[in-house]
């Protein structure tokens, strides 16, 4: 009997110690593939290894756009899926309207650490529904950048003291420096040809004019359509001029740029680390980013943000224990994510995004203006990556882009097919 007691009092030892030293498992999700999955899955295994023994993260990577979105919108609907899942902000209208994330209290987010005056106005406020709730925490902005190669900008006397072009801005400067950057058999600018890119050179030059593409329920509106029609007609001068190719590919046309065919380059941030990794083996020429200048009016430049949320698992939501407990992840990933701006991202974390380690950072830094006049999609659950606007940009965009269809009547196509899925 004495021998029975002992083996049980060691026994519930045992388990007391073990349940001391449980690690406890949040679950992930995320659609990041590429450098930018190689750099989130290196902070992972940082995450990890600084909590040891108490929280560790188990993450899952899923196919990137409607896949991603599909499963979890049906996972979230039968109470499943993940306790923290990464999610596009422009995405973010539709997924509230289909009550997929779940609303983040001031409460919770304050007791994590997570301050709104931390973020970006425009940036903070794209991750909130039409409810006025937070259902996110941006990570990052990404944009479109100006990539140009110093060289044959130099060259061209569009070159300043600072190594940054100058005489680019405004449409008649903007026209020039494409003309005399064009020749030798080389563009003065690449751009890709699919319908992603197109949307995001279109909506940057239409909000240059201050042109807004949805509003009161109305797509193109009033004289938005003559502001979209003058975006399109910018954009069709480029290969009409022959300033630009028609019909590139967007492998095509980052190597037109890297293979010094093309004197300047428009692309996402994301094709940073492609630059950088060319450059380190030396098979780059002197090359810098900026921010796309001012073709029209007024600063603007389209952007998206890589955002975590908690999905509203139905009849089977987080504990508030847990929720605390990603909440304390998220911030830690604002806290370090100068390790994600490696790839080419600018830090929604303003304490990073100001911090003297970001500041040295290039070319980020030297485009990280554009932050503070970032346009983001418009809040319809027709927008946002893999949506209806998207599509349209394939279909009416790119062709106008390349001269197959005049700027006003893919204006009126876009806006009317659109507008037909308004209910």
């Amino acid at each position: 009997m004495i021998r029975k007691i002992l083996y049980a009092g060691i026994a519930t030892a045992a388990f007391m110690v073990g349940a001391a030293h449980a690690t406890d498992t949040i679950v992930w999700w995320d659609f990041l593939s590429g450098g930018d999955g190689v750099r989130m899955k290196s902070m992972l295994e940082q995450f990890n290894k600084e909590h040891e023994g108490k929280v560790k993260i188990d993450a899952t990577t899923l196919e990137w756009g409607v896949p991603f979105y599909t499963k979890v919108q049906t996972s979230a609907a039968i109470g499943q899926g993940p306790d923290v899942m990464t999610y596009h902000e422009s995405r973010m209208p539709l997924g509230i309207s289909e009550g997929v994330l779940s609303a983040l209290t001031p409460e919770e987010l304050a007791a994590a650490g997570i301050k709104p005056a931390d973020f970006g106005a425009a940036n903070w406020k794209a991750a909130q529904g039409p409810d006025g709730k937070q259902y996110a925490v941006p990570l990052d902005i990404h944009s479109i950048i100006l990539y140009y190669n110093k060289d044959m900008l130099k060259k061209a006397g569009l070159l300043g003291d600072d190594g940054k072009p100058k005489g680019l801005d405004g449409q008649a400067n903007w026209d020039a420096a494409l003309a005399k950057l064009t020749a030798g058999g080389v563009y003065g600018l690449s751009v890709p040809n699919d319908g992603g890119s197109g949307w995001r050179i279109f909506y940057t030059l239409l909000n240059q004019q201050g042109g807004q593409f949805f509003k009161d329920n109305k797509f193109l509106d009033g004289d938005n359509l003559q502001k979209a029609t003058n975006a399109l007609a910018e954009m069709q001068k480029w290969t009409k001029s022959k300033w630009a190719p028609t019909n590139t590919e967007y492998p095509a046309s980052i190597a037109l740029f890297t293979s010094g065919k093309a004197a300047m380059h428009v692309n996402g941030v994301w094709e940073v680390p492609t630059m950088v990794d060319l450059a380190k083996k030396g098979q780059l020429f002197d090359w810098g980013a900026i921010q796309i200048p001012v073709i029209f009016s007024q600063p603007a430049t389209w952007a998206d943000s890589h955002a975590f949320a908690i999905p509203d698992r139905k009849g089977n939501p987080l504990s508030p224990e847990k929720r605390k407990e990603v909440l304390d992840a998220i911030h830690w990933f604002n806290a370090h994510s100068l390790a994600w701006a490696g790839g080419g991202h600018i830090p929604a974390y303003l304490p990073v995004q100001d911090s003297a380690e970001f500041k040295a950072l290039k070319p980020n830094s030297d485009y990280s203006s554009l932050a503070k006049t970032a346009v983001f999609d418009p809040v319809s659950i027709y927008a946002g990556v893999a949506s209806p606007v998207y599509d349209a940009a394939g279909n009416y965009m790119i062709p106008s882009l390349n001269g197959e269809i005049a700027p006003d009547e893919a204006a009126k196509k876009i806006r009317d097919d659109l507008q037909g899925l308004v209910k």
